[in-house]
């Protein structure tokens, strides 16, 4: 295959309807594969999807580091099938749109603002775990993600929502929960149909069926909470107070924002803000806290010492809080080999906005879809010798690695 020049590896042969990726999308084997790949070519493979136009996946550093540096849109490709479901919020958005809703909502990430989070996210986990030991006492089986997804939305629905109480076990919370797991499934199940790509066609179908109502389950659990937070602010001396305070939350931004200029920000989009937040604020949280806990309990000896290094920082009663957060140092170390090992947003996708030139001389045109597997970086021998090891040595205070090797929730201004 070549590429402006320079020859990019050209991967296993293609079948005539797609590609090695058609095979892989169908057993179910996509990251083993792209393991496989990485392996075999540390820097970048080609890849077909049902019979489309050629795009690359890459999991090299030094590829990463000026991709992410660039402002590339995201692919269409990649992500329309969620359009339905989030709208167009932050992560859907390009172009001057994205720039003027991140200058819009970056208040409601100051330190300043996150750190009393810490108490409401204490106080979530607090309810979780009550209702483990309970579970454990009655010798039943625990799948955690479930109960660490209602956790983490219900920690979400307080910081940036203005919520107040325990939404573990509301009725309304565990519907939405229930939608955002079966839209999960059911968009990376379009993705692996090639009869499914067609919009006119998939609607038609069972599952397009079944998408259209849990996105309206979806829509229903957050359209509730902006009407709830339109009438508090209604009542008297509450919307006052609200702007009396240093920093609003995220949906107190973008209400304020809406009321004082309307015609920057529609309903549709704030509709779209809120939905995409509510998504992306609770579920790769609550995926990658799972996989910590899962690698942990695989490796009981690295567990029970971030047990006694908590303990001995908190002792038995003690409320974790901000200042504690820089005195894990294990801790910490355990929970990036986690997130290298299972990284939460295992890949993104670009559409090249100009010509792009690696730092090996390879090129890209304008327009080249490039897809940024940080899977198959965390797991690329080049870059992490032994990748299938646990080990947290690898983020030693004293240790150094390139500054686009450990991606985890992907990087740069997108």
């Amino acid at each position: 295959m070549q590429l402006c020049g320079n020859r990019i590896p050209q991967g296993p042969l293609l079948h005539r309807f797609g590609g090695i990726l058609e095979d892989e999308l169908q057993n179910g084997q996509e990251l083993q594969e792209l393991q496989k790949r990485a392996e075999k070519y540390p820097c970048a493979s080609p890849r077909w999807l049902w019979g489309s136009k050629v795009s690359l996946i890459v999991y090299d550093p030094d590829y990463m580091k000026v991709i992410l540096g660039r402002s590339d849109p995201k692919s269409d490709a990649s992500y329309r099938f969620m359009a339905p479901w989030i709208g167009y919020g932050l992560l859907l958005l390009n172009g001057q749109a994205w720039f003027q809703h991140r200058r819009m909502l970056t208040p409601a990430f100051h330190y300043d603002i996150l750190k009393p989070y810490v108490g409401l996210m204490a106080d979530s986990v607090r309810v979780m775990l009550d209702k483990w030991e309970e579970l454990l006492s009655q010798n039943s089986p625990l799948e955690i993600f479930g109960h660490i997804s209602s956790m983490t939305l219900d920690t979400i629905m307080k910081c940036a929502f203005s919520y107040q109480g325990n939404h573990q076990a509301d009725r309304y919370s565990q519907s939405y929960l229930q939608a955002i797991r079966d839209l999960n499934n059911l968009v990376f199940s379009r993705i692996r149909n090639a009869f499914y790509q067609k919009d006119i066609i998939y609607r038609l179908t069972p599952e397009g069926r079944w998408n259209h109502r849990a996105c309206q389950l979806a829509h229903q659990h957050t359209d509730r909470v902006i009407k709830l937070r339109k009438a508090q602010l209604q009542e008297e001396g509450e919307l006052e107070k609200v702007r009396r305070k240093r920093h609003l939350d995220f949906l107190d931004i973008l209400l304020f924002a809406q009321r004082e200029n309307g015609n920057s920000l529609s309903d549709k989009d704030l509709h779209a803000e809120v939905d995409t937040f509510m998504f992306e604020g609770h579920d790769t949280t609550a995926s990658g806290i799972s996989w910590i806990l899962y690698a942990l309990a695989t490796h009981p000896e690295h567990q029970q010492r971030c047990r006694e290094e908590i303990q001995s920082l908190l002792g038995d009663g003690a409320s974790i809080t901000w200042d504690h957060l820089d005195q894990m140092p294990y801790t910490t170390m355990c929970i990036k080999e986690a997130l290298r090992l299972y990284p939460p947003v295992p890949g993104v996708g670009r559409e090249l906005s100009k010509p792009i030139t690696f730092p090996d001389g390879r090129s890209l045109p304008k327009g080249f879809l490039v897809l940024l597997s940080f899977y198959a970086l965390h797991h690329n021998p080049k870059v992490w010798p032994n990748p299938e090891v646990f080990d947290p040595s690898r983020f030693a205070p004293d240790s150094s690695r390139h500054s686009h090797a450990f991606l985890p929730f992907s990087g740069g201004s997108r």
